[in-house]
């Protein structure tokens, strides 16, 4: 089975139409997203113009069988931790939030789809970085 975890960047590319993300969903088995994900997309609707047509988007998104919404927990925290003083050690931080989405797949042995480079930097997580359209 193939699971993948969606941040933020990729899953406004795949509205989008970003070819490429769209056949990394489509060929997903299971589609994960984190509660961190969601309140970037929330926040990032309520500063547009659409966000009736934004949250009716995502909440058919979310609506379907292979789109699961992992949860964060203490565990999330143990590998939010590692994640961060390796990258802090490596002279080479990443924003907050995205440090979270990072933790989430590595709790979940999810790989990450991304359009922001930065998480190449994240060595505890498989990243599959797509040049943003």
């Amino acid at each position: 089975m193939t699971a993948i975890l969606l941040d933020t960047s990729a899953y406004s590319a795949f509205r989008r139409g970003h070819r490429e993300v769209v056949l990394a969903v489509q060929q997903a088995d299971r589609i994960d997203v984190t509660p961190i994900v969601l309140g970037e997309l929330r926040a990032g609707f309520r500063r547009g113009g659409q966000v009736r047509r934004n949250e009716e988007e995502l909440g058919v998104f979310l609506s379907s069988p292979r789109v699961v919404v992992q949860p964060l927990d203490e565990g999330t925290s143990h590998r939010y931790a590692v994640i961060l003083n390796a990258l802090r050690e490596a002279g080479t931080p990443i924003p907050s939030n995205d440090l979270w989405i990072a933790a989430g797949a590595m709790q979940y042995g999810l790989e990450l789809v991304t359009t922001d480079a930065h998480f190449l930097r994240v060595k505890q997580v498989i990243v599959r970085w797509f040049e943003a359209a």
